[in-house]
């Protein structure tokens, strides 16, 4: 019996000797008779080549950290599968006033060590992630929230400095989890423990594993169908292929590359498992550039670029073709591009140019960086050289620069257009528009009017079909303006052997995964 066998065994046994104690000598009819034997465990095993920097909600909010968290401790709210807007998990919250968030936390609430949760733990959560302002962390996300009062034990009330239609959003994420205010220091972070509410608790940490024993007294709807979970760090790509087709993983992901998953689809010993990302690339433009501060050049891309056509000769169409800055699947989305510039044309932009007076062909310097963005990089840009050198408008010199260098290369204007990605920080289509309109983290020197008025307007608007509405006309001026061209929507991809079930409901937009759901 492995080690890890072992130590979850315990966990699981120390977990029936709690019950038993609190039934006070009752029998438990759910316990073995004589001569039966006891049922074995369900216990999931986990790999991937994520890193976990923290275990710590307050810490860093790096994609291998937040796979934990989520697993570990409870929020609020809660975005469940196929239901994009936010549902009740510790609380039910609701706007009282544009400036005054309620939560009502429900009753009975406790910690694996017993501790009860109450609105005293959820104020001292979020006083402590803004006190430590932990340096890659979440903290900013939550600058509109001036503070957070306790009227009872089961209420929680949010002052905001002003109206902030984002919040429940931003309640769901792995940064609004709620920690026992007994056991974590207010002015550091804790290190190599954890005491959340959620649907696991921590049986062990070391930094290539992580071990969690089904947490039975979680009252939410994410209550684990397993016993438990071990998270095993592996090298690469290899190792991880190698741990799911041999038996030693269950479950596998983040590392697979095109050619490994389409590998894993031949064998019938596994499922491959595939949903969209919240994970989006693009090309921006720098406004530093005389030549990319044209809009009629900006368009005329725009209106060259095959999608498609990219997917498949870069990327074996292991990625969807985008056509907004917001993918699906998010409140407001509307395809803006292919509305603004339907079919690539060459006659159209042809008459972009022709109509600014811009001679044909048009230089372009076309940034990309080689190891960041993964193998497909360099193939993307080659198939866009092509595309736009095929129509005749341009001329193509593409530059490449690792990793920090690109990044300055591109904002001390460098290129004209650069290859760049993002995935956003919480589930809400704001956090796909804000930082191409406030100029952060992009910083291309984007501004526009008509942008940021709607942007405001959006994260006031308490009215959601009004919000909608205006995140889609704000997508529209995107569009229209082009400070960047959407390329594409990533996908997360999860191999589990063929017992494993609930595998899709698991998997997260924002690239984590909730193993509770799983269950063979």
């Amino acid at each position: 019996m492995s080690e890890w066998v072992r130590r979850m065994s315990a966990a699981v046994a120390v977990g029936a000797l709690g019950v038993s104690l609190a039934a006070c000598g009752q029998p438990d009819d759910n316990a073995p008779h004589p001569g039966e034997t006891s049922p074995k465990p369900a216990l999931l095993r986990v790999a991937t080549t994520d890193s976990i920097s923290s275990l710590d909600p307050a810490g860093p909010y790096d994609v291998g950290s937040r796979t934990v968290q989520a697993n570990l401790y409870q929020t609020l709210l809660t975005i469940m599968p196929d239901k994009p807007t936010p549902v009740p998990d510790a609380a039910d919250c609701q706007f009282d006033s544009p400036t005054t968030y309620t939560c009502s936390l429900k009753e009975h609430l406790t910690f694996p060590n017993g501790h009860e949760l109450t609105s005293s733990d959820v104020k001292f959560s979020f006083d402590r992630m803004m006190r430590l302002k932990t340096p890659g962390g979440a903290a900013h996300l939550f600058s509109s929230v001036k503070s957070v009062s306790t009227p009872d034990d089961l209420t929680a009330v949010f002052n905001l400095t002003n109206p902030d239609a984002r919040l429940p959003y931003l309640l769901t994420t792995t940064a609004a989890s709620i920690v026992d205010e007994q056991s974590y220091p207010a002015n550091k972070l804790l290190d190599a423990k954890a005491v959340g509410s959620g649907p696991y608790q921590l049986a062990s940490y070391k930094p290539a594993e992580v071990t969690l024993a089904k947490f039975a007294g979680y009252k939410g709807p994410r209550a684990a169908q397993n016993d438990g979970v071990t998270i095993s760090r592996l090298k690469d790509s290899t190792a991880l292929y190698q741990a799911v087709t041999s038996g030693e993983a269950d479950v596998a992901f983040h590392g697979f590359g095109p050619s490994l998953l389409d590998k894993l689809r031949k064998s019938d010993q596994v499922q491959v498992v595939e949903t969209n990302s919240a994970e989006i690339r693009f090309f921006a433009f720098q406004m530093k550039s005389l030549l990319a501060r044209k809009p009629a050049i900006r368009q005329a891309v725009a209106q060259l670029i095959d999608r498609p056509a990219i997917a498949k000769k870069a990327y074996g169409d292991h990625v969807s073709p985008l056509y907004s800055v917001v993918p699906p699947g998010f409140g407001g989305q509307t395809d803006a591009f292919k509305k603004e510039y339907t079919q690539p044309s060459r006659t159209a932009a042809a008459a972009i140019l022709k109509a600014a007076n811009i001679a044909a062909p048009v230089p372009l310097t076309v940034g990309w960086t080689p190891t960041q963005f993964g193998t497909g990089a360099k193939a993307e840009v080659l198939e866009l050289k092509r595309q736009l050198e095929a129509s005749g408008l341009f001329r193509v010199t593409l530059r490449s620069a690792e990793w920090p260098q690109y990044q300055l290369a591109a904002k001390a204007g460098a290129y004209d257009m650069y290859q760049f990605g993002w995935t956003p920080e919480f589930p809400d289509a704001d956090d796909y528009l804000a930082p191409f309109v406030t100029d952060v983290p992009f910083q291309n020197g984007y501004r526009s009017a008509a942008a940021t008025k709607l942007l405001q307007q959006q994260r006031t608007e308490q009215n959601g079909l009004k919000r909608d509405e205006l995140i889609g006309q704000l997508q529209t001026v995107i569009a229209r303006e082009v400070p960047v061209i959407p390329s594409w929507q990533g996908r997360l991809a999860v191999v589990a052997h063929n017992d494993i079930e609930n595998v899709q409901p698991a998997i997260d937009p924002l690239s984590f995964v909730y193993f509770s759901g799983m269950r063979r």
